[in-house]
C-alpha cells in the first residue's frame, strides 16, 4: 500500500520552521511499514531548505521514502494534483470512520459516525 505521511505534528513535534523532536512511536512504526513492503510518501507543506531538513530527518533515521509531495506513478492515469495514497497519516486528520460493505471494493465514509466526531470536536452541534 501507499501511505502518505505528514511531517510536522506527525513525525516530529510542532516547532516549524525548525524540525521538532521525534514524536514517540513514529520512527519504529514508519520503519515497520517500510519493512512490510509499504511505500511512504512524505506529504508536507514544507519546501526549499525546510523540506530538505525534513528529508534529512528521514535519511538519518534510515526510513526510505517512495516519493515527496507527489506519487510518481499516478501521472500514468491522472493529471490530478491530489496525491493518491491508500492511507493518509496526518495530525490534522479527523480519524475518518469507514463502512465496509461486502462486494464493494473499498470502504467508504460512514457519515453518521463522522458527524458524531465533528460534534465531539466542536465543529457541529447536536
Amino acid at each position: 500500500m501507499i501511505v502518505a505521511i505528514d511531517f510536522d505534528g506527525t513525525c516530529v513535534t510542532h516547532e516549524y520552521p525548525h524540525v521538532g523532536k521525534d514524536v514517540e512511536g513514529a520512527v519504529p512504526v514508519l520503519r515497520e511499514l517500510v519493512g512490510e513492503g509499504h511505500k511512504l510518501i512524505l506529504y508536507t507543506m514544507r519546501d526549499g531548505k525546510l523540506l530538505d531538513a525534513a528529508l534529512e530527518w528521514f535519511r538519518k533515521r534510515d526510513i526510505p521514502l517512495y516519493d515527496v509531495n507527489r506519487n510518481r506513478r499516478q501521472t500514468e492515469w491522472t493529471t490530478s494534483p491530489k496525491i493518491h495514497a491508500d492511507v493518509y497519516i496526518d495530525d490534522n486528520a479527523l480519524g475518518c470512520p469507514l463502512k465496509y460493505e461486502e462486494g464493494v471494493r473499498k470502504p467508504y465514509v460512514d457519515w453518521e459516525r463522522a458527524r458524531k466526531l465533528l460534534v465531539e470536536y466542536g465543529l457541529l452541534y447536536e
